[in-house]
C-alpha cells in the first residue's frame, strides 16, 4: 500500500521520486554500485526542515483550477450523485491516479524558473481532469481561466514530468490536449 499519499517525494540519486517505491540495493548485493544513495529534497522550492520542502505555492496553484465538481444546475431534488458513462468515467483514467506529490513539478525547467506563474504539470493535469469531466458544466470558464501565456504555454514539452511520475501518469499529454482545445 505504498505510493497513496506522496507526502515522501524526494530526490533519490537524482531523480525526483516517492521514496517509499525507491528500492536500495543492500550492501554487497550483485547490482549494488557500493556507492552511498543521495536523498536530498525535491529541487527547486524553498526547504523548511531537512527533506520537508514548501508545497505551499503548489497548493495555492492547485486550489486556483478550483478542483472540484462545478455544476450551473445543481442536484435534482432526490439525486444521490452525478452519473456519468462508463465511457466518459474512462477519460478521467491516468488523470484523477495523480497523488499532488510535485516529482513531476519539480523536474520541470519551466517550473524552476517560473514557479510564481507557471502551474506546472501536476496542476495542469489535474486542470485536465476537471476539464475532461462530462459531469462538470464549467469546461468553457476553466479553458479561458488556463489560456494565459505563463499559465499553460511555459510548457515546452520537455516530458521530465512523464519520465519521474511515480504513478507512471502523463502530464505532458494533459497539458497538450489542453492547448489543443484552446487552440
Amino acid at each position: 500500500r505504498e505510493g497513496i499519499c506522496g507526502s515522501c517525494a524526494m530526490n533519490i540519486d537524482g531523480t525526483n521520486t516517492l521514496a517509499c517505491l525507491c528500492y536500495i540495493e543492500p550492501k554487497g548485493a550483485a547490482d549494488a554500485s557500493g556507492k552511498a544513495t543521495k536523498i536530498y529534497p525535491l529541487p527547486h522550492m524553498y526547504v523548511l526542515k531537512d527533506l520537508v520542502p514548501d508545497m505551499g505555492n503548489f497548493y495555492e496553484q492547485y486550489r486556483s483550477i478550483e478542483p472540484w465538481l462545478q455544476s450551473k444546475e445543481g442536484k435534482k431534488e432526490g439525486q444521490a450523485e452525478f452519473l456519468q458513462t462508463r465511457e466518459d468515467r474512462a477519460k478521467l483514467d491516468g488523470m484523477y491516479e495523480c497523488i499532488l506529490c510535485a516529482c513531476c513539478s519539480t523536474s520541470c525547467p519551466s517550473y524552476w524558473w517560473n514557479a510564481d506563474k507557471y502551474l506546472g504539470p501536476a496542476v495542469l493535469m489535474q486542470a485536465y481532469r476537471w476539464i475532461e469531466d462530462s459531469r462538470d458544466d464549467f469546461t468553457e470558464e476553466r479553458l479561458a481561466e488556463l489560456d494565459d501565456a505563463f499559465k499553460l504555454y511555459r510548457c515546452h514539452t520537455i516530458m521530465n514530468c512523464t519520465k519521474v511520475c511515480p504513478k507512471h501518469l502523463n502530464p505532458g499529454k494533459a497539458i497538450a490536449n489542453i492547448k489543443k482545445r484552446l487552440a
